[in-house]
């Protein structure tokens, strides 16, 4: 049985507390939150702060706003605990340079809450394309576009960039994309807040461009209620309806591949020749489970964390060109 602490319990926190409460394998050892009622509960001990932290246990689990994050995984690590941290892996470049030196101190590691790299329709995008049936990836579409309840913004860090679709959605489909693609070795983009004028991002394009030479563009807004986007397309937010509609199209020299639905289009030598498509059969599976799984096997020495804070670093510095990038003219980065 692995002992998880949790600190923070917001949306993803609370994902994180019911997925430890309903494992076979995991036990949640206590709550870390500076507010009483949010630690308050029958089923652990809690604590306001780490430094309170009396009880025994293997790893933690860090849900808390970004700028928390290096302070926090830094004194974890300290006190001997694995740490699984919410993406982004912190809120600066040099942030991250400073948790990466002290997992190396301390032997402990990082799991950065990239989770996407733990869905199974992600995986078997990978094996697709690593696979080269469709030959080689050259231009990929992507579109995140959803629009976020007035009060999610109630929240006083969600009111400025952080609290953006850039750094709290795109980081994410920023992760998958260096998962199928390399890395990022261009940015180009622009961006407006035209609806809600807040000083943040809201609505953007970006062109990537990867060092395997594949070209992604990207078009993402937080203002726009259309079926169009990762959590959407795949069902994997319980907050966030199923629409089961593609979010990404990815050509390659020999064919093509819709993302999520997994459809793959070959057979076509040019553009006189119709291309047929393959369904693609993928097992169902929560990916916040499978991270968590992961995480265990991490803090058991039987796996290296697939996405480790190095590797959340790239993420990073390639979300802050983006947020440089799309920047509205109103917003000095």
């Amino acid at each position: 049985m692995v002992k998880l602490l949790l600190a923070g319990t917001g949306l993803i926190g609370e994902r994180h507390l019911n997925h430890i409460l309903d494992h076979p394998d995991l036990t949640l050892a206590g709550i870390i939150d500076p507010v009483v009622e949010n630690r308050t509960t029958p089923l652990a001990p809690g604590f306001a702060r780490l430094d309170d932290v009396d009880v025994a246990a293997d790893g933690i689990i860090l849900a808390t706003p970004t700028d928390t994050h290096a302070p926090l995984t830094i004194a974890a690590l300290e006190r001997g605990f694995h740490v699984l941290v919410e993406k982004p892996v912190a809120a600066s470049l040099a942030e991250a340079d400073e948790m990466i030196a002290a997992s190396k101190r301390t032997g402990k590691k990082i799991l950065v809450g990239h989770h996407r790299r733990h869905h199974p329709l992600v995986s078997k995008t990978v094996e697709i394309l690593s696979s080269g049936q469709i030959g080689r990836p050259l231009v990929a579409s992507l579109l995140w576009c959803m629009k976020k309840p007035d009060d999610y913004f109630d929240v006083d860090w969600r009111k400025g960039v952080d609290g953006g679709p850039v750094k709290q959605n795109l980081i994410h489909d920023v992760d998958t994309l260096r998962a199928f693609f390399g890395e990022v070795t261009s940015v180009t983009g622009a961006g407006s807040n035209v609806m809600r004028n807040a000083p943040r991002h809201e609505s953007g394009g970006v062109v990537l461009t990867f060092d395997s030479r594949a070209i992604v563009t990207i078009a993402f807004s937080d203002a726009t209620p259309t079926p169009w986007g990762f959590e959407a397309g795949t069902g994997e937010s319980p907050h966030i309806p199923k629409t089961a509609q593609t979010s990404m199209q990815i050509a390659c020299s020999n064919g093509g591949l819709e993302f999520p639905t997994l459809n793959v289009w070959s057979g076509a030598a040019h553009w006189n020749e119709k291309p047929e498509m393959q369904p693609t059969d993928v097992d169902q599976a929560v990916p916040l489970i499978k991270q968590l799984e992961h995480f265990a096997l991490v803090i058991q020495g039987k796996a290296e964390p697939i996405v480790d804070a190095a590797s959340a670093r790239e993420t990073l510095a390639v979300i802050l060109e983006i947020e440089r990038a799309t920047a509205p003219p109103s917003l000095r980065l």
